[in-house]
């Protein structure tokens, strides 16, 4: 579940980034709606996808509320799931 957990959570970051710098721009600057139209469902249905995982993840784990929100702000935040993957993966690997 972790690695699903990893995935679904890098997959979206990455579609949120998608979206911001790529998508947004050709809307605006270049007057091409397309791209948020797409990558707007995409990151979408990714975003509700890593909600449904992260409320798996916190009872399979017990993940505190405190963590879990860091998770969910972390996931709004250009570039902060990077930054809590490479931690939750550091903390899991010593606990193995």
């Amino acid at each position: 579940m972790l690695t699903t957990y990893r995935n679904i959570a890098l997959t979206e970051g990455v579609s949120y980034l998608i979206l911001l710098f790529v998508a947004m721009p050709l809307k605006y600057v270049f007057d091409i709606p397309e791209p948020v139209k797409y990558f707007g469902w995409i990151h979408g249905v990714l975003f509700l996808v890593f909600m449904v995982v992260l409320i798996i993840a916190t009872f399979q784990y017990k993940w505190s509320l405190k963590r879990v929100f860091i998770y969910l702000v972390g996931s709004v935040l250009p570039f902060i799931p990077f930054i809590l993957d490479k931690k939750l993966k550091k903390e899991y690997k010593r606990n193995l």
